[in-house]
This record gives structure tokens, C-alpha cells and sequence, in this order.
């Protein structure tokens, strides 16, 4: 633990009086002046935007990040409660389209600082190896730049500062993790059972919720609200595992700053600094250097809309690259009916999980796979869930009432990348006068006997646990690419170390740089490359 407080003293900076925010660290923060040159300027403040933060401030760099929603504080913001917690979620406009257009919220984007980690679910594994090399091992979706062994240390790293729990991990590059699994709950005993009848092997784990006292952070309390924001500070986001850290070694988070364009040097090619709206105001931060975080919908919005005379159709857009190979996954989920109580609420949603059908298996018409895990829908969303079989009226009400004899998995299946899932700008525009994102997006028949396939393991899993009823509803889940890392810029927007390759010092450090995504949660993922960019940056730098 001495080694982790060295390199990020967060969670020993969290008060220890019950409250969860350090309220002194905010108030009395390093602050720069529009007019300060500082070394890094970061747009986003989520997964990828604070820990660049945190790893850069410690590097001695002079950095501001700058974030379109507030500065949550815990006590003051969050509540145990689905309905009060939308306004965690980015709800400005959007159109959607395509033939299997995705819905844009609760489960795939974040406002405010600490992103959509405040409200995830707190499941945190890595991607295999094989991720990184898809098109050469299956004929499918792309081949990274870099490979899983460039982002191992920077795993185990960020799985020590989160901190993660959970049992010792068999698949893609096996490894353990710093803290003992949690005791497992109603729905993680019936997927055990489940998975032992049908031979599937499953593990507990892995979660960046603390099991145990870590720092001044608390203990998991199993209060069923993960997917709301943690009010006890036990589950790990941004918000209090890197930006306490980055406070108090200089950094500035400038929040509720909506950035509007990147400007660009024309004769020098580089870029100057963002233009931003606070408070109403226009200002310009001037910056050394620009890290973009916002996410695979607002980065290639952000990089459309900073077009000038040398990038007509959008910054490092020469190619028609920004804003295309966009991702989700396919996450349907699968409820299952049993006469004993369940209580799926109370554990951390993704308890139990397995990756057994995780890599390309050739005996199957498809090309890679999908993990399965624990999933808990508190009432509003169960609601849903069941509203979407066609349940009404008093039916829907006999459904709500027998909520707790309800287990539920859900799947992450692998969609692959298309050029034609993309971010463009839509004719509308939002209360800044700037054009929102179009995205669209179509599955292909590979997505589509994945989606499938995923179901119908579930469901067998839930007969074999002794379920009576099962149903399925179809969902989507997590968002990547969009400005994704390749080998040239004729194939993506960044290069290995999440530099533009169109103006050398403009990064990207979010979601929208990986090139696919695995049947992983992505949080992880983005982390440890955002990490590595911040290597890089701080030695440029220096």
C-alpha cells in the first residue's frame, strides 16, 4: 500500500469525518489565468481526461482541465435513488440514426467531473491480448499499434490505486489482483450454480469497489446503488481515485466549461489553446499543448467543429478518419424467475463473471465472442426490462411486485468496427450555437449472431440454476473509437502514443482512440492508456 500512496496519495486525501469531499483542496487549488501559457490544456475530465491530469501534475506540468459539467460533491449531489440521478448522465442533443440506431444516456456517457465513472457500474477487467491483434489472428476489425504488453504495467498500476477486488483472473493474460474478491450475493450464486451445472467457469470480480478500508475510503456497505453514484466512496471513479491526487500537485479542474473549437497556429500548424464558455463568457486558454478527452460522441464533435481554412472539414480530419469506426456492444440481458428471493440489488452489479466465450471459437459461424456477468436493474430499469416484452397495465404491476425473485445477466458481445458507424455534424444545433453530433450506426450479421449466441447461453445458464420464466431484452453498452489509433494517418486520427498525426501537439486520451473493443468494459482500458500518453507527454515535455 506504501507503494500505491507514492505514486497517488487520493484516497488518504479523502476527509476521514464522515463527510466524502475535500472541500479545502477545491477551494484553495492551484488556478492559471486564460491569458498563463500553461503546458497542458485537457478537454474532459472522465476516465481518460483525469488520470492524464493526475499523471501529468505529477510530472511537474503545469495543467488545466476544463469540463462541461460541475464538480460533484458526493454529500451535496448524489442520492439513492434512480430518478434524482439522471442528471449524472449527458443528456444535451443528439440524433441518432441508422438502421439499429443507438440510444445515448444512462449507460454509455457521463457529465460533470469524474465522467461516466461516477455513475458505471464499477466492473473493471482488462482486454486480452488477442484484442490488440484481431485482424491478423480472426480476419476482423483492426490490428492496435501497440499490443496488450505496452499497457500491462499500466494495468497493474491502476488496478492497485482503484483499488480492484477479485478472485484470481484465468483468462487472456491470467494475473491476480490486490484485493480479495467480495462476498457473494443472491444473483452471484445463481449464475455460480448455473455455471457449474453447465461446465462454464466463472469467477467473482473483477470491481474497483474498495473491500476492505483503503485510505480514508470506506468499505462497500452493498447498498444497491453503483449505477446512481456512490454516496460512500467505496466505489472508485476519477472524481476521488486521481483528481484529489492532481490537486494537490497543481493541477486545476475549471469546471461547468463548455469547450467550443480547438484553435490552430496556421503557420506554424500547431496548436494555440481552446476556446471555451463559462458563466455565460467566451474565453481562450492558451496551452503548449491540447489533450482532448470528451468521449467518442464529443471528441469528433469537438474536432468538427474546430474546421478552419487548413482543415476544411474538421481538425485532423484530412482523411475523412475523425468521427468514423465508432462501437458499442451488444449488451442484451436475460432475467431469470425463481420462487426463493433473490435480492439481485444487493451486491455490486457486475459480481460474477466469465470470459469463457470471450475469444474466436471456430466451431461457431462468428468471429470473436462475448463475457457475461451479474446484473442488478434496480425498479425503474426492471421496469423497462419488462415493459419491453410487451407487459402492461396490471401485468407490468404483478412483474414489479415479484422483483426480488428476479436474477439477471447481462452480455458484452464484441461489435466490430465499420467505417460507416460514424459521428458527423447534424444541422441542429445546441444552446451554444454549435452543431450537435449525428451518429449512426448499423449491426452486421456478425453483431448479430453474437447478440444471439449471448442470449441463448444466458438463458441456459438461468434454466440450469432452476429459473422458471426467462426473458431477454436487447441492449447496447459502452461507446468507443471514432478518432481511432492506427500505424498512419490514412487509417486512423492518432498515432501509438495518442498523438494527432495531422498537428503534433494535439492528443487524444479517451475512448474514441481504440481501434476495437473486446468483450471488456472499457473503463480500464482507457485508463491505462491514457496513462501511457501521459508518459509520453511529460517526457516530450521535459
Amino acid at each position: 500500500m506504501g507503494g500505491v500512496r507514492a505514486r497517488n496519495e487520493s484516497a488518504w486525501l479523502l476527509p476521514n469525518d464522515g463527510t466524502r469531499t475535500h472541500h479545502a483542496l477545491r477551494e484553495n487549488m492551484r488556478t492559471f489565468a486564460d491569458g498563463d501559457e500553461v503546458d497542458v490544456v485537457i478537454v474532459g475530465c472522465g476516465a481518460g481526461g483525469a488520470t492524464l491530469l493526475q499523471r501529468l501534475a505529477r510530472a511537474g506540468l503545469r495543467v488545466v482541465a476544463l469540463d462541461a459539467g460541475p464538480f460533484w460533491d458526493p454529500d451535496r449531489d448524489w442520492v439513492s435513488d434512480e430518478a434524482g440521478s439522471h442528471h449524472l448522465y449527458w443528456t444535451e442533443p443528439r440524433v441518432i440514426t441508422g438502421d439499429d440506431p443507438v440510444p445515448l444516456g444512462s449507460n454509455n456517457s457521463g457529465r460533470g467531473v469524474g465522467g461516466s465513472m461516477v455513475h458505471y457500474a464499477g466492473f473493471t477487467p482488462r482486454f486480452h491480448p488477442s484484442d490488440f491483434r484481431t485482424r491478423i489472428l480472426d480476419g476482423v476489425g483492426a490490428d492496435w499499434p501497440i499490443r496488450y504488453c505496452d499497457l500491462r504495467p499500466y494495468y497493474r498500476d491502476l488496478e492497485e490505486e482503484l483499488p480492484v477486488a477479485g478472485e484470481r483472473w484465468p483468462w487472456g493474460d491470467p494475473h491476480g489482483y490486490p484485493h480479495r474478491p467480495h462476498p457473494v450475493g443472491g444473483n452471484g450464486e445463481v449464475f455460480l450454480r448455473g455455471a457449474r451445472k453447465l461446465g462454464i467457469t466463472a469467477k467473482v470480480g473483477p470491481v474497483a469497489i474498495a473491500n476492505g478500508r483503503f485510505g480514508n475510503r470506506p468499505h462497500c456497505i452493498y447498498r444497491g446503488f453503483c449505477l446512481q453514484g456512490c454516496k460512500v466512496n467505496a466505489k472508485a471513479s476519477p472524481l476521488i481515485t486521481h483528481i484529489p491526487d492532481a490537486l494537490a500537485r497543481g493541477a486545476e479542474v475549471r469546471a461547468d466549461s463548455m469547450v467550443t473549437s480547438i484553435e490552430v497556429d496556421q503557420r506554424t500548424g500547431r496548436a494555440k489553446g481552446v476556446r471555451y464558455v463559462r458563466d455565460g463568457r467566451p474565453h481562450f486558454q492558451r496551452a503548449a499543448m491540447v489533450a482532448v478527452a470528451g468521449y467518442s460522441i464529443e471528441t469528433p464533435r469537438l474536432l468538427l467543429n474546430s474546421a478552419s481554412s487548413r482543415f476544411p472539414d474538421g481538425l485532423c480530419n484530412d482523411f475523412d478518419q475523425v468521427g468514423r469506426y465508432l462501437m458499442v456492444q451488444g449488451a442484451p440481458q436475460t432475467a431469470g424467475r425463481f420462487d426463493a428471493e433473490v435480492r439481485m440489488y444487493k451486491a455490486p452489479p457486475p459480481e460474477v463473471s466469465s470470459e469463457e466465450f470471450y475469444e474466436t471459437d471456430p466451431a461457431k459461424p462468428y468471429k470473436r465472442g462475448f463475457s457475461l456477468q451479474t446484473v442488478s436493474p434496480l425498479p425503474i430499469t426492471w421496469a423497462e426490462h419488462v415493459a419491453a416484452q410487451g407487459h402492461w397495465g396490471r401485468v407490468l404491476r404483478d412483474y414489479m411486485r415479484d422483483y426480488v425473485h428476479w436474477s439477471c445477466l447481462g452480455a458484452l458481445c464484441e461489435f466490430l468496427p465499420q467505417p460507416g458507424n460514424r459521428v458527423t455534424l447534424a444541422q441542429e444545433t445546441d444552446g451554444y450555437g454549435l452543431p450537435v453530433a449525428r451518429f449512426s450506426y448499423s449491426q452486421c450479421d456478425n453483431d448479430r449472431l453474437l447478440m444471439r449466441a449471448a442470449q441463448a447461453v444466458m438463458e441456459n445458464l438461468l434454466r440450469a440454476a432452476g429459473a422458471g420464466e426467462v426473458i431477454t431484452i436487447d441492449r447496447y453498452a459502452h461507446l468507443v473509437g471514432g478518432a481511432r489509433m492506427a500505424a498512419d494517418e490514412r487509417h486512423g486520427v492518432v498515432d501509438a502514443d495518442c498523438r494527432t498525426f495531422a498537428v503534433p501537439n494535439l492528443y487524444i486520451t479517451d475512448g474514441s482512440v481504440l481501434p476495437t473493443q473486446g468483450s471488456a468494459n472499457p473503463a480500464l482500458t482507457i485508463m491505462a492508456v491514457a496513462a501511457r500518453a501521459a508518459d509520453h507527454m511529460a517526457g516530450g515535455a521535459r
